[in-house]
């Protein structure tokens, strides 16, 4: 049984929002308590990236790692941004990646504008750990034209989701924890280990 693991993350919000969805069960330390350095994320999936990036966190932290890549997949751009979802505009600047979504998608009318968040996750218990626990989760919804409320981080101010009738930012944080891409991921993992 693990009670604690590292996140193969830097990102607050994504500590915040796993440590949230693993509640009590495990302990989860962010990679920053160890290493400031991230790994090249050279794989072409988001599979691939996830696992790249767990192995790197189990290596430098000497625990059990769990790593999620994930991003914005949009029917009209062929998937894009994909896995460059964090650095499409060039940087890691939501701000910039949001207004070149915009722009790319400024001539496409509101039945085209598809999308939906995935994200893979990946766990290893140790570094070289052959037998990876991966976990996908998909979020269906549409692209906006421009973006809406105050919550979440990325992508979420553009991202309307119809059983809601509201953008991924506007849905309180634990409501989304309960229907987003990673909470689909999380529930999927935590049957693997068990928890649920």
């Amino acid at each position: 049984m693990i009670e604690e693991l590292v996140l193969a993350s830097h990102n607050a919000g994504k500590l915040k929002e796993l440590q949230a969805m693993l509640g009590a069960h495990i302990k989860v330390r962010s990679i920053a308590e160890f290493s400031s350095v991230e790994p090249d994320e050279t794989g072409l999936s988001f599979v691939e990236n996830a696992i790249l990036k767990a192995r790197h966190a189990a290596r430098v932290s000497g625990l059990p790692a769990l790593a999620d890549d994930s991003g914005l997949a949009v029917d009209a751009l062929g998937g894009a941004p994909g896995i460059y979802s964090a650095r499409y505009a060039g940087g890691k600047d939501d701000a910039a990646n949001n207004a070149k979504l915009l722009d790319a998608l400024k001539d496409v009318p509101d039945a085209e504008r598809g999308a939906q968040f995935v994200c893979a996750l990946a766990l290893v218990r140790h570094a070289d750990d052959p037998l990876p626990i991966l976990c996908e989760g998909l979020w269906p919804g549409r692209i906006l034209h421009t973006p809406r409320g105050e919550q979440g981080f990325g992508y979420d101010p553009l991202f309307w989701v119809a059983e809601r009738q509201c953008s991924s930012a506007e849905l309180p944080a634990a409501e989304k924890n309960q229907l987003s891409h990673r909470a689909r991921a999380m529930a999927l993992l935590k049957q693997r280990l068990g928890l649920a």
